[in-house]
This record gives structure tokens, C-alpha cells and sequence, in this order.
């Protein structure tokens, strides 16, 4: 081999080249081939201390060593170790470069040609006057993974362990299926192969990375692929996860509302909440381009970075180990929009905090089995009355769906369930976006913060009944209109207008104690808000516009917009619903009401909604 003129005699490596597999690869290809190679005891000390340690990339260097030695046997080359040991001193100004120079000043004494992966490395090398052979990184053809064998179309993750069939779980979000891809179990040999395969794959394809590497565990993004690798002592076991996504990432198929659209286009605060597996990141991945599109500058914050977003999209991974530092970056940046992919632990909620507070549009993604549980994870992370600032809306996905959307809004009042009034307090209000029914109230009660379920959440069957029979009996002393609400099993609020007041309450009480004593219940009796009162709907029926989709049977009367309705099919009752604040009614299409709906429409029998 020649280099600027020299005969090459011997190289000498550092262990960035080792890692990368480089040394055995060029002596097979022919550069190499006939050289004495020089490995240092540096890197040798530095590739026992990553192995020791459980760090994959520690055992891929052992190996290539391994392979080395083998076509040293073989005559292809010399291979040698040589220089020093790096002593205790010298390890723990590993960071600064003290190892690195131990690795150089081996190649300067035995007059080699030094072979780098490490770009630092070679321009310090070059500026010391050794002869360098940088190798930058391979942008070549990557033939298929092994694991990817064990993919289908609609293959989501592939488990495999040690002494265990693989497994797959295949299917879409909606309906998911954990089958059996193989008989024959897993092997050691087989896993640790894929193993060192995916990491070298990871290190040596720009478009992939090593998110994570811990004593026992490593998590990769290779492609579309994110992949997690246990070792023992840290799982019982060696065991790959290897999962990517299935679904499409365009918003359309979500059938967001344009109330919803304008919400998220209004650089708020929102929480995209759902079980694991439902589809969150897949949704957060559309709302990133559906925002690209619409102009906005949008970044991501993730570890590790598997959102599916177009180039245009750049995806921050924790800075240093640090989300505080990629924030303090992305506020140089100022992004119109950020999606945090996950939301976990409480630094995620202060760093997701802090950004919402200077002023950035920011979309979290949270693990919570109810909307509401995705706000209560905020409740002692931020502070109760800056929670409706940070988060104001919150779209639950549950099997690749928007099951819920709820808004959050700050007020002061009695919260439900008191009656005096000098109880008002700071509330925070959750209403549910499709039918403006508030559904929660967040507020203080002594040292303690309570979520407490306001509305139809909170009725027991019973009290519709009790509801009607209360405002049966006050409606033979007033005149206007009367709404009744019961709080308790023993307690009714009742609101009439102001000039029924005297006629309902009586003198001195008399006849509320004596609907109370009928009733065997205390009723607090009120007069009307100003716009608390409304015209009732027209008591006619309303022609729906019927579709059908993959997942749904619509029903759209626009008319009735977040009004209580009965469906009909003929003169058959199907059942009461709200409807939608766009008019929609959805029902599943593999329910027996959609079923009824369809034969009706079929049949040539009229569907018909009449309002409560």
C-alpha cells in the first residue's frame, strides 16, 4: 500500500475503527492485506471497560479484535499490542483526551499509519504530524437487517428472546393480534448476531443512531425502527424489541373538527393523551406535518427520535442527557410549534412548562388511561392555577382514534356540591369541546387538590327520575320555565325565574318546607343567570344525512347541534345520544344499532331524530 509516497509497512488503530468493524474489513478487501496491524493497549483498556460495563458497542469491539486475531492466524497479517496501559488518572480524563493521546503517541512511536474513525481524532493527529487514514462514515448500500425477516406488512413489533419463540403483534392500532411467528425458539447465538448487527448498522448508517446505552440496555433508531436490547444482569434474559409504525401519519383520516383545527393552529398548549400502543405518537406525527404545511415552524423533542416527519421537521434528542439544555437551544431557535415525545417524568412536565410559558405552541405526548389522568399527571408538577396556561386542551386517542377532547378554562366560583357563597374559590374548569358540558372541577380543598366529576358523570340512575318528579311538583307554583339538578341522594338545586321566586318559596318558607316534606329531600331554590335560560328546541323531527364510513355509521343533523336527541328508526326507538357539536352522531359500524340503521335505510323506512 502507498501513501504521498511512503511504502506502508504497519498501521496502528484507535477505537473508533475498531467499533466501526473498518480493520478487518479493509484487510479482507485487499488494503490492508500483508500490513502489521498495531492495536494499542488503550483501546484495548477502553473496549474492556465499555464491555464490563454491559455497553453493547464494548462487545462489538472485542469481536472485531476476535476477528483480527483470526486472520493474524490465518497469515493475512501481523497483528500486534503495543504502548501502555492508561492508569487510574488517565481514565478519569478519558472526556478531556488523555486516552485518545495515549492511542496517538503509539502510532507516532512506532512510526504507523494511524486509521481513525474519529474526526477530532484525525485532525489532532494531523496537527501533531502523524500520516492519518481518516475513514469517514460508509454512505453505502445497506443490504436487508436479519431482523427484518421476521416483519410483515402488518407486523407493528417483533419480541425475541432467549429460549422463546419469536412474537409478533400484527394488525392495525384498532385491532391488535400477539401471535406466534415461529416455531423454533431463540437462540443466544442468533440474538447476540442480531444484536451486533443492529449495532453496527446504528453506528455506521448516518441515518440511524444510538439513542441510549446503559449497563444492560441499549435503544436504537434504525430507519422507521426503534429498537431496545437487554443483556442480563439488567433483564433475565437477552431480549430484542424492535417496533415501528403501521399506521399513516395524515391527519384527514382523524375527521378533525375545524373548532379542533383552529385550536391547534392557535400555538396553544396540548396534551396528546392515550394507553400505550393507541396510536399518540402516530396522531402527534400528522399534527406535526398537517402544521408544517400550514406554514408553522415546527421541532421535536425525543428520546428516542421515531416520530415520522418529513426532513423539513428536525428532531431534537436530549442535549448532554439533558432536555433542560435541547430547551434552552429550541428557545434560540423559537419554533412556532414543539412536539415533546413522551411527556414522563416531572422534569419532562417543567421543561414542557417552562417552554409553554415563554411563549412556544406546545403538543406533549402522555401515558394516561383517561383524558382527565393526563391533566391530573400535571397536579403538583405545575403550579394549580398555571396548569390552563401550560395545557388548554387535552385529545385523547384511544385504538387510533379521537375518543374524547376536553378544554381547560380558569374561573372563580362555588365549585359544584357547595351552596354558600363564601366558598368561591380559583376552579379549573374541563369541558368536554363537542358537547361545552363541563365534566370536571379542579380546585383546592384545604391542604388537598380535588378532581371532582361534575354533570352526567357524576348521576346516579336514580336521579333522573327524582329530577322529574321535583320538577313536576315545582312547576304547579311557577309559571316560567324550571330546570332541576340533583347533587345527592337527598339534595336538589332548583333555578326558576325571579318573579316565580315568591310563589315557589312562599311566606316565610312555607311552601318549599312543604314540597320538602312531600319530597323527602332539601331543595335550594334559585332564580335564572341572565342567559341561563334557553327556548327549547322545536318538538318536530329531523331527516339525518346518513354516511358510512370504515369505522362509523354518521348520522349529521346539524340542526341539532349539541342538543340531547332520541333516534328512530321508523317508529321504532334506537336509542338517545348528544349530538356533536358539528352535528354528527358516530355510531360503530359493528354495533347492532348501526346494523338497524342500515336495514332501516334499506328498507326504505325513514330514520328520524327528535330532539329532548
Amino acid at each position: 500500500m502507498k501513501r504521498e509516497g511512503q511504502h506502508i509497512t504497519r498501521i496502528s488503530t484507535d477505537t473508533s475503527a475498531i467499533i466501526d468493524g473498518a480493520i478487518s474489513m479493509r484487510v479482507k478487501s485487499g488494503d490492508y492485506a500483508g500490513l502489521q496491524v498495531i492495536i494499542p493497549e488503550a483501546v484495548v483498556a477502553e473496549l474492556e471497560a465499555q464491555a464490563n460495563r454491559g455497553l453493547e458497542i464494548g462487545f462489538k469491539g472485542l469481536e472485531e479484535l476476535q476477528e483480527l486475531r483470526k486472520l493474524a492466524t490465518l497469515g493475512t497479517i501481523e497483528l500486534v499490542f503495543a504502548g501502555r496501559r492508561p492508569n487510574l488518572d488517565e481514565v478519569k480524563l478519558a472526556g478531556g483526551g488523555e486516552i485518545d493521546a495515549l492511542i496517538r503517541e503509539t502510532a507516532q512511536e512506532n512510526d504507523a499509519l494511524f486509521v481513525t474513525a474519529d474526526r477530532v481524532q484525525s485532525q489532532v493527529a494531523i496537527a501533531k504530524g502523524i500520516d492519518v487514514d481518516f475513514i469517514s462514515p460508509r454512505f453505502i448500500e445497506y443490504g436487508p437487517l436479519k431482523i427484518e425477516q421476521f416483519f410483515t406488512e402488518d407486523t407493528m413489533s417483533v419480541h425475541l428472546k432467549n429460549g422463546v419463540p419469536p412474537m409478533a403483534k400484527k394488525g392495525s392500532v384498532a385491532s391488535v393480534q400477539f401471535l406466534k411467528i415461529r416455531e423454533e425458539p431463540c437462540t443466544y447465538g442468533e440474538l447476540k448476531f442480531i444484536s451486533r448487527e443492529l449495532i453496527e448498522r446504528a453506528r455506521s448508517d448516518p441515518t440511524s443512531f444510538m439513542e441510549l446505552d446503559f449497563n444492560g440496555a441499549s435503544v436504537l433508531q434504525i430507519g422507521n425502527m426503534r429498537i431496545a436490547i437487554t443483556n442480563p444482569p439488567f433483564s433475565d434474559e437477552v431480549e430484542i424489541t424492535a417496533v415501528r409504525p403501521v399506521a399513516k401519519v395524515s391527519i384527514e383520516q382523524y375527521r378533525l373538527s375545524s373548532v379542533l383545527k383552529e385550536r391547534i393552529k392557535e400555538q396553544r398548549g396540548i396534551l396528546i393523551a392515550g394507553p400505550p400502543g393507541a396510536g399518540k405518537s402516530t396522531f402527534a406525527a400528522g399534527i406535526a406535518i398537517y402544521l408544517h404545511d400550514m406554514g408553522y415552524v415546527v421541532k421535536t423533542m425525543e428520546a428516542p427520535r421515531d416520530l415520522q416527519v418529513p426532513k423539513e421537521i428536525t428532531q431534537y434528542a436530549p442535549l448532554d442527557g439533558s432536555m433542560e439544555k435541547t430547551a434552552d437551544i429550541l428557545l434560540l431557535v423559537r419554533p412556532d410549534y414543539t412536539i415533546y415525545d413522551e411527556v414522563r417524568k416531572t422534569s419532562d412536565f417543567h421543561v414542557f412548562a417552562d417552554m409553554r410559558l415563554a411563549g412556544v405552541g406546545m403538543i406533549g405526548v402522555v401515558h394516561a388511561n383517561r383524558a382527565v389522568d393526563a391533566i391530573q399527571r400535571l397536579i403538583g408538577r405545575v403550579e394549580l392555577g398555571v396548569i390552563p396556561q401550560v395545557v388548554d386542551t387535552v385529545i385523547f386517542i384511544n385504538k387510533g382514534e379521537i375518543s374524547k377532547v376536553q378544554m381547560l378554562e380558569f374561573t372563580v366560583k362555588v365549585p359544584s356540591g357547595m351552596t354558600e357563597a363564601d366558598l368561591a374559590r380559583p376552579v379549573i374548569i374541563v369541558t368536554d369541546l363537542e358537547s361545552s358540558r363541563t365534566e370536571y372541577e379542579i380546585y383546592t380543598y384545604g391542604d388537598q387538590v380535588v378532581v371532582m366529576p361534575v354533570g352526567l358523570e357524576m348521576k346516579k340512575p336514580s336521579w333522573k327520575l327524582a329530577e322529574g318528579e321535583v320538577k313536576e311538583v315545582i312547576e304547579r307554583y311557577a309559571t316560567g320555565p324550571v330546570q332541576v339538578e340533583m347533587i345527592s341522594d337527598n339534595k336538589a338545586f332548583v333555578r326558576v325565574l325571579e318573579h316565580d321566586l315568591p310563589k315557589v318559596i312562599g311566606k316565610g318558607g312555607s311552601v318549599i318546607d312543604s314540597i320538602e316534606n312531600i319530597l323527602g329531600i332539601h331543595i335550594d331554590v334559585r332564580k335564572f343567570e341572565s342567559g341561563e335560560t334557553k327556548a327549547k328546541s322545536p318538538q318536530k323531527e329531523f331527516r339525518p344525512i346518513i354516511e358510512k364510513t370504515k369505522k362509523h355509521v354518521i348520522l349529521n343533523i346539524s340542526e341539532l347541534a349539541a342538543h340531547d336527541v332520541e333516534v328512530y328508526a321508523g317508529d321504532e326507538f334506537l336509542f338517545s345520544a348528544t349530538v356533536g357539536r358539528h352535528g354528527d352522531i358516530k355510531v360503530r359500524v359493528d354495533s347492532d344499532i348501526s346494523d338497524s340503521i342500515l336495514n332501516a335505510v334499506e328498507d326504505g323506512e325513514p330514520v328520524t331524530v327528535k330532539p329532548l
